[in-house]
């Protein structure tokens, strides 16, 4: 069985926190000799959880009850303590300290010739526990302890987590399960899970959490209000841990809490109720993070209905924060979703940077910008959003989706490190060669006040937290990129199946490699070479060539029996192109050097144009549906190779899920290869079955 906790009568798995005893004797008794004692003479809440945290997790281990205490006692130690220059243990030059962030932490093992110990150290509570995590993580890798020297720093400022959680205890676009924090409009009565899941947001390194649904509905807009108990009670759980707590709210709050008749941004008694109501918050979470704010999107209100802009919209209620040292995070996603299909002018793609990029500069410094990482939906190919770097300066972050929406939900595995990855890594242009996607959203390209990662959330209630045991791995990975995004793909999958399975070279190489081609197996047999959304509409799963065709969302293919794509060439079609830096408009607006993966999200092309692998666009289409199903079987086989090596219960499961996915990926294989042999009259020239 799974590695499992109980929290009161509920069990569930313990994800990459599983710390088993060890069996390695050699090992063990080296570890002992240097865990068994602990000096610790801290105040505050989150240097404590440091402390317990070491405590606990050595104990499980290593068999053993580390004592605590202010002074050394034998020859071997750990010291734990918070950074001062005038400690006896620091034995380290000035310069060296200097290097550690507020965030930050210092490991390093000290040999006076009389004492030998290890020196974790941090300006910060919230730095303790990420130091103390990252010394366990050296214990489950068999590390040498008797020569670390380690100092880590993380890259971004904002490392959050997105909930998409209701009140009701349902998720919007949640596939594991119902929600951690709420059920029949109150909060859980299961607190020790949430507090063992703020463990783990804790070890891997997250800062900040918005704890419910960005489509705010009337339940959820009472928790700047009357269910502010309900926010506080999770606050004093995710403050142990060095987690800000943070709200979605409603742009109409004034409206639907008071009786207001307007919520416009310039009425000064709309900006007087956000200021009490902001004021109350803090005075009963007093570090609390801020807002985040869905608005004009998909039916919300926002300052659009009184004829404002979104940074008049935004800065009334960032100014209400500001006092506070409370952030307010504006999400980009801002589009018209009423559009006329008919109307080949349209282009979704470009909203974001049309309601956004001529604000620049008008934010006030405590407003970020969350921007999606691409110009459409968490499709399982678009391009990278052209706002990044187009707002030099305002305050952005990235918004990724952990949570498979358009990725299989979490029955089917796909592993999304490697796509992040390729974002992260584009450069923007901004300011010349270099100006990456990464080097925007961690600040440093413009000098930003408040940047980073938000990822909207994969977890629920099932047992395994997140609907397939495979899944976790994109969780752990998105904040280990935040944490650090020039971390390898193939980096942060070695560290996560270590943490989870075990070191057995079979088990790592083969989940590993499962893990990183799944992306593209997933790819291959959904939607073609960057088109997206050939889905099932509402739910977002399973093959629909025609879902979205002819409907008011903007998301359409165009595919007749000649050609299929958008044309958004400057020349010829919606001019999206000229959204970006020169060097990467011209690479998008010729068929010629647009990347084949994205030619149709950039250019209608005909069915027998060829693309740079020498094939035409329609028997690649046939190949990649053929192949990916026959890869989806290669990934059942390599995990049937591991029957013996990973615990039943996670075995059994995989498995199924596995197998579910093969038969999904024939359906998808036989939908569009039928669909497209329909409209072109084309035939495979492999001659193989189409419907």
């Amino acid at each position: 069985m799974a590695n499992c906790i109980t929290g009161g009568k509920k069990r569930y798995d313990d994800c990459w926190l599983g710390f088993s005893p060890f069996v390695d004797s050699t090992v063990l008794e080296n570890y002992k000799k240097w865990c068994s004692n602990i000096v610790f003479d801290e105040e505050g809440e989150t240097a404590r959880t440091a402390c317990d945290e070491l405590v606990r997790s050595l104990q499980d281990m290593l068999s053993i009850k580390p004592a605590v205490s202010c002074k050394p006692s034998g020859e071997h130690f750990i010291v734990l303590e918070l950074i001062n220059e005038d400690s006896p243990y620091i034995k380290v030059d000035k310069e060296e300290i200097k290097q550690v962030s507020f965030e930050g932490f210092m490991i390093k093992t000290v040999n006076t010739g009389r004492e030998k110990y290890i020196y974790i150290a941090a300006r910060s509570g919230r730095g303790l526990i990420y130091g103390v995590f990252k010394f366990l993580y050296k214990l489950v890798f068999r590390s040498d302890i008797e020569n670390l020297h380690i100092i880590e720093n993380p890259v971004n400022p904002l490392r959050m987590i997105n909930h998409w959680d209701n009140m009701d205890g349902s998720i919007e676009r949640g596939y594991a399960g119902r929600s951690l924090f709420y059920e029949g409009y109150e909060l859980t009565e299961d607190l020790d899970r949430v507090r063992y899941y703020a463990r783990l947001l804790a070890s891997v390194g997250i800062n900040g959490v918005v704890i419910n649904n960005v489509n705010v509905h009337y339940q959820e807009t009472r928790l700047v209000a009357d269910k502010i108990h309900v926010v506080k009670t999770l606050a004093d759980i995710f403050r142990k841990y060095g987690i800000q707590t943070y709200l979605s709210i409603n742009y109409a709050s004034p409206i639907q809490l008071t009786g207001l008749d307007t919520a416009d941004p310039l009425d000064e008694r709309v900006a007087g109720w956000w200021k009490q109501t902001v004021d109350k918050i803090y005075e009963v979470i007093p570090d609390f993070g801020g807002f985040l704010v869905k608005a004009d999107s998909e039916n919300r209100p926002g300052p659009y209905t009184y004829n404002r802009n979104h940074a008049e919209g935004a800065n009334m209620i960032a100014r209400a924060l500001k006092p506070h040292g409370g952030i307010l995070i504006w999400r980009c996603f801002v589009y018209n979703c009423q559009q006329d299909w008919r109307d080949l002018s349209i282009d979704r793609a470009k909203a974001a940077y049309e309601n956004y990029q001529y604000l620049d500069g008008q934010f006030m410094d405590n407003v970020i910008l969350q921007i999606k990482n691409g110009p459409m939906d968490f499709q399982v190919r678009e391009p990278v959003s052209p706002l990044f770097g187009a707002m030099k300066y305002t305050n952005q972050m990235i918004e990724l989706q952990i949570t498979q929406e358009y990725t299989g939900q979490q029955r089917h595995l796909c592993y999304l490190i490697p796509m992040w990855k390729e974002v992260l890594d584009f450069d923007t242009y901004a300011k010349g060669k270099g100006s990456t996607v990464k080097r925007v959203v961690d600040g440093s390209l413009f000098d930003y006040k408040y940047s980073g990662f938000a990822g909207v959330v994969n977890v629920g209630r099932d047992y395994n937290w997140t609907g397939h045991y495979l899944a976790q791995a994109n969780l752990y990975g998105y904040a280990r990129l935040a944490w650090n995004p020039e971390l390898s793909a193939e980096k942060i999958t070695e560290e996560w199946i270590k943490l989870t399975y075990g070191s057995d070279p079979d088990v790592l190489g083969t989940i590993s490699d499962m893990l990183l081609k799944s992306w593209r197996i997933y790819e291959n047999y959904n939607a073609p070479l960057g088109i997206g959304w050939m889905v099932n509409p509402s739910y977002h799963y399973g093959p629909n060539p025609d879902g979205y065709e002819y409907s008011r969302w903007g998301t359409y293919h165009k595919a007749d029996h000649e050609k299929i794509g958008v044309d958004r060439t400057v020349k010829n079609g919606t001019g999206f192109t000229a959204q970006y830096f020169k060097e990467n408009m011209e690479m998008y607006e010729s068929p010629d050097t647009c990347p084949d993966e994205l030619i149709l999200f950039f250019h209608r092309l005909p069915y027998t144009y060829r693309l740079k692998s020498g094939k035409t666009i329609i028997q690649h289409i046939y190949d990649t549906h053929f192949e990916g199903v026959e890869q989806a079987k290669e990934l059942r086989e390599q995990w049937l190779s591991l029957k013996g090596k990973v615990d039943g219960l996670r075995f059994e499961h995989v498995l199924k899920r596995l197998e579910e996915q093969i038969e999904h990926a024939r359906e998808w294989r036989d939908v569009i290869n039928s669909y497209f042999y329909r409209k072109t009259g084309i035939p495979d020239e492999k001659g193989r079955k189409i419907y």
